[in-house]
């Protein structure tokens, strides 16, 4: 193809193994340095700063500098959606890490996507919320939140007008890589789990993308969330 957007040239960008490793180090949603991402891809902090400048100047990750410091994070919610659905692609084809561990599970159970929840948890909350039919698709298949599902997102205590006016999608489908569903993405997916976090329920993990609920929580959330049983 002689025309058109330049695909090849964003995924020599991805798939560069020490660029893979950044990247999926920053679908934790924070802002890491040179040198924490340099220790994530195993290379030195030089080759480090040279991946990072491709990755900037092609649009996937943006840099902001505090203090003495530069910081890094993904440019765009589409770029955590098109990562999510690479490894998406690669666990059902096969291509998995070989190192495994005790954190797995935990990591299949419930795990940020940048900024909401994914995993098994992630996935019974949007099921659970189309079910109630809080979340509707209209004619032309486009997600919105229905009258009844705006009525129950201000009692769990948030401001929808507020997250219509955040430059974002309101809210989206995310295909989750382990259960090869869909999750919740967008501002509401966003809002949601952070109230999560607000309520107590959960907190993140500082070693991993695994997010730690505790028992009263997980309750909590399967109290509200847990998806219906079918008839």
């Amino acid at each position: 193809m002689k025309e058109g957007p330049d695909i090849a040239r964003v995924a020599a960008l991805i798939g560069d193994p020490a660029r893979a490793n950044m990247l999926t180090a920053l679908m934790s949603g924070r802002a890491l340095t040179a040198t924490e991402l340099a220790l994530e891809a195993g290379v030195t902090a030089q080759t480090a700063s040279s991946h990072l400048a491709k990755l900037h100047e092609g649009g996937i990750v943006a840099a902001r500098k505090q203090g003495r410091h530069r910081y890094f994070t993904l440019d765009n919610p589409d770029i955590v959606e098109l990562l999510e659905n690479l490894m998406g692609i690669a666990q059902r084809t096969g291509h998995n890490r070989v190192r495994t561990g005790p954190r797995d599970p935990a990591l299949r159970k419930a795990r940020i996507c940048y900024d909401h929840l994914a995993g098994e948890m992630g996935v019974a909350l949007f099921e659970n919320l189309q079910q109630r039919q809080f979340i509707v698709f209209d004619d032309m298949g486009e997600m919105r939140i229905s009258e009844q599902g705006a009525a129950f997102i201000g009692d769990f205590g948030l401001d929808l007008a507020q997250m219509r006016q955040l430059r974002r999608p309101l809210c989206r489908e995310c295909l989750d890589w382990s259960m090869r569903r869909s999750h919740l993405a967008g501002a509401l997916g966003a809002g949601l789990l952070q109230r999560m976090f607000d309520l107590g329920w959960a907190r993140k993990s500082n070693e991993s993308r695994v997010i730690d609920f505790t028992p009263t929580g997980e309750q909590a959330f399967y109290d509200l969330f847990a998806p219906l049983p079918s008839n």
